[in-house]
């Protein structure tokens, strides 16, 4: 596809939604600055927080006069994050000139609070004790995230402001109602809330904005050639974490990744686009939302989701 083509394929697809929804995050990041004592802003240099990332900027930092973010940034890493995305992650934070604290799951296996089954098994569901760990230890009360609705069931069924208990729990029936962007943001000793600026947001609004507001994402978001065995009905990138296993051929393929997590569960779909309006138009016709065609943790049932979000999973 050549450049010229993009602006008449993209001309009937209106973006002027788009304000409406970067108002509605930049007030919910203003309400969090506002109302708690010690919020953050998780930041995995992922697409979905480097809009949330950009928004805040445009919440907090005047273009003419500077400024600093109100709150620091918070990385739970795997140690099996991929290179590219985490290099992006530090590179934006010290642009920006924010704080960067990041804790790993490496650190918790040291302490003896993760115990993996096998060395194979994936550090992903094991997150939830490492970010429990740094709320505890930094008195955290509101965390700031960018997962969406459109995602998966379970998102679907999270408030903007996602209540949860002294274990870190989600709990379902005790959510709070949210009528007319009015929310209740009372805590008890030990609780916090899991909030979500860009929750109405859906996957083709993340990339029409990153598209309007130019913003730079790491490289794997873009097509790639990448070796890939097939598995399971999903391409899975062939890496030292990830072998291809006894009768899976390896092949090269132009791929994409349309959501970026912990190596051993995320897989790439194939892709020849190369620019965010390609994306655009490629997400247009999608058929299966991104973690559902990219994401082998959320395929081991049709809880898995929400079984690890009762554990404290983000």
């Amino acid at each position: 596809m050549n450049a010229r083509a993009e602006p008449d394929l993209l001309a009937p697809l209106s973006n002027a939604h788009l304000d409406a929804l970067e108002e509605e995050t930049i007030f919910i990041l203003r309400e969090v600055a506002a109302t708690f004592e010690r919020p953050t802003l998780l930041f995995s240099g992922g697409k979905d927080s480097l809009v949330m990332l950009r928004c805040a900027e445009k919440a907090f930092i005047d273009r003419q006069h500077g400024g600093r973010l109100p709150f620091p940034l918070l990385m739970i890493d795997t140690g099996h994050n991929f290179p590219e995305v985490t290099d992006f992650r530090d590179f934006r934070a010290q642009e920006l000139g924010a704080e960067l604290i990041v804790r790993s799951v490496e650190d918790s296996m040291r302490r003896g609070t993760v115990r993996l089954a096998h060395p194979g098994e994936s550090r992903n569901v094991h997150q939830s004790v490492t970010l429990l760990e740094a709320i505890e230890e930094f008195r955290f009360d509101a965390l700031m995230g960018g997962a969406r609705r459109d995602e998966e069931k379970a998102r679907a069924k999270e408030r903007i402001f996602s209540h949860r208990d002294g274990f870190g729990q989600w709990q379902p029936k005790a959510q709070r109602p949210e009528l007319w962007n009015l929310f209740n943001t009372r805590l008890q000793p030990g609780e916090h809330f899991r909030v979500f600026p860009i929750s109405n947001w859906t996957e083709l609004d993340v990339w029409q904005y990153i598209a309007r507001e130019r913003i730079a994402l790491p490289s794997i978001y873009y097509s790639h050639t990448r070796s890939v065995v097939e598995r399971r009905g999903l391409l899975v990138p062939v890496t030292d974490l990830t072998p291809p296993r006894a009768g899976e051929t390896v092949v090269e393929r132009a791929v994409r990744f349309r959501t970026v997590g912990d190596i051993t569960c995320t897989c790439p779909v194939e892709s020849l686009a190369r620019t965010p309006e390609q994306i655009v138009i490629e997400t247009l016709a999608a058929e299966v939302s991104e973690r559902g065609a990219t994401r082998m943790d959320d395929q081991t049932s049709d809880a898995s989701m929400e079984k690890r979000k009762l554990e404290g999973y983000f």
